[in-house]
């Protein structure tokens, strides 16, 4: 069983999220903002993080950069999760690092296949 973080400050989204990734049967921990996001990243790391951009504290191109910059973390699997959904959000999301670019409301099929895609190794 892998150990998914969802770093996300919206209520209503996490559920979502929890409900679209529950049937995967992986453990799923939530972060509400960018520092409680990496303070839970340092302390136990996750096989997969599915983060927002837009959060307080720190925000997701932050921690994002951040962990690409942290060795021990370069290989975490990031997946953005956002309602940013300009071409260039999408451009400056992966340039700093995610591996997957994903616009909400996300559909929940799309979301479990690539969470799938990177927890299969």
């Amino acid at each position: 069983m892998a150990r998914i973080l969802i770093a996300e400050d919206s209520p209503t989204a996490i559920e979502m999220l929890k409900r679209a990734l529950a049937p995967l049967g992986h453990a799923i921990d939530t972060a509400t903002d960018g520092d409680e996001a990496q303070r839970k990243i340092s302390s136990d790391r996750p096989d997969l993080l599915i983060l927002d951009i837009i959060m307080p504290k720190l925000n997701g191109f932050q921690l994002c950069r951040s962990i690409r910059a942290n060795p021990a973390l370069k290989d975490l699997p990031i997946i953005i999760v956002t309602s940013m959904d300009r071409e260039s959000d999408r451009y400056w999301g992966l340039k700093q690092g995610a591996d997957e670019y994903l616009v909400k409301p996300v559909d929940p099929a799309v979301l479990v296949a690539k969470v799938r895609s990177y927890l299969a190794g």
